[in-house]
C-alpha cells in the first residue's frame, strides 16, 4: 500500500484529470492527514496511519507561500489553470478557511486572473455559515456525494462523528446551483461486504437527488491510484459513461473520469 501525503501549504503544480494545471493548496499539516471522512479509497491512506505531529499552516503562511509560488510561475510563464484546495484531508475544517479563501482570491486576481479558485470538499462543514459563504465566493465549489444511502456512506466514506445525509443534501441545495457534485463510483468488496455503488439501486436515488440539488455540473469518477483498503475495483468506462449520459439527459452537464 502506497499513500500520498502532500506538502503543505502549497504543492504542485500537477496535472489534474478534471481540472488541468492545478496548483494545490493544502490546509492540513505537512506530515499527516486530518479529515472528517476516513474513506477506504483515499489516496492519502487511513487517518490512523498518518497522525500528524505538525500544526496546520497559519493563514499568514498560506498567503506567503502561495504568493511566492505564483511569482515564480509568472516568471516562468507557466500560469495555473486552477488554484485547488485539496491535500491531506478536509480543507474547510481549517479554522481560518474563509479568510484564506479571501486571500487566495486576492492573489489570484493579482497574479493569474484567468485561473479559477477551486475547493474539493466532502461537504461535512457546509452547515457552517462562514464556510457556506466562502464556498459561494470560489469559482468551482466541488462537493462530494458518493451516494445517499447511509449504510454505504458509513461503510465507504466512514464519517468521523455524526453524518446525516438529508442535512448534507439540504446544505447542497442551499448553494442554489453554485455547486459541482463529485461522486466516486467503484466496485469490489471491503471486509466481506460489497462496496459496489454502480447498481441501479444506488444510481436511481442518487440521480433523483442530483436533480433536486440542481448543480451547475456533476463529476463522476473512479479509483485512479492505489487505495488503503484491499478488494476495491474501478468502475468500468462503460458504467461511468452510462451514468454520465443519464445526468446529461436530465439537463445537467456531466463529465466522467476514468
Amino acid at each position: 500500500m502506497s499513500t500520498i501525503i502532500y506538502p503543505s501549504p502549497i504543492f504542485g503544480p500537477i496535472h489534474s484529470r478534471r481540472l488541468g494545471i492545478s496548483l494545490g493548496i493544502n490546509l492540513q499539516p505537512a506530515d499527516g492527514k486530518v479529515c472528517t471522512f476516513d474513506c477506504i479509497y483515499c489516496e492519502c491512506g487511513f487517518n490512523k496511519d498518518h497522525r500528524p505531529t505538525l500544526p496546520r499552516p497559519s493563514r499568514e503562511l498560506v498567503a506567503e507561500k502561495l504568493e511566492e509560488q505564483l511569482q515564480k510561475m509568472v516568471a516562468e510563464q507557466q500560469l495555473p489553470d486552477v488554484l485547488t484546495f485539496a491535500g491531506n484531508g478536509e480543507p474547510t475544517s481549517h479554522p481560518h478557511f474563509a479568510e484564506i479563501i479571501d486571500d487566495t482570491i486576492r492573489l489570484r486576481d493579482q497574479y493569474c486572473p484567468n485561473a479559477k479558485v477551486c475547493v474539493l470538499s466532502n461537504a461535512t462543514m457546509i452547515h457552517r455559515p462562514q464556510v457556506h459563504d466562502a464556498l459561494l465566493r470560489v469559482d468551482d465549489n466541488i462537493l462530494k456525494l458518493d451516494t445517499i444511502d447511509p449504510a454505504y456512506i458509513n461503510r465507504v466514506d466512514c464519517p468521523i462523528g455524526h453524518y446525516d445525509a438529508n442535512s448534507i443534501i439540504d446544505g447542497l441545495k442551499a448553494f442554489n446551483g453554485h455547486v459541482i457534485i463529485q461522486t466516486m463510483f467503484m466496485r469490489g468488496t471491503y471486509q466481506g461486504e460489497s462496496v459496489d455503488n454502480t447498481a441501479e439501486a444506488y444510481i436511481a436515488p442518487w440521480l433523483e437527488t442530483v436533480k433536486a440539488i440542481k448543480p451547475q455540473q456533476v463529476m463522476v469518477y473512479t479509483i485512479d491510484r492505489e487505495t488503503p483498503a484491499q478488494g476495491l475495483e474501478k468502475a468500468s468506462r462503460e458504467q461511468l459513461d452510462a451514468i454520465r449520459d443519464r445526468v446529461i439527459a436530465a439537463g445537467i452537464p456531466c463529465t466522467a473520469s476514468y
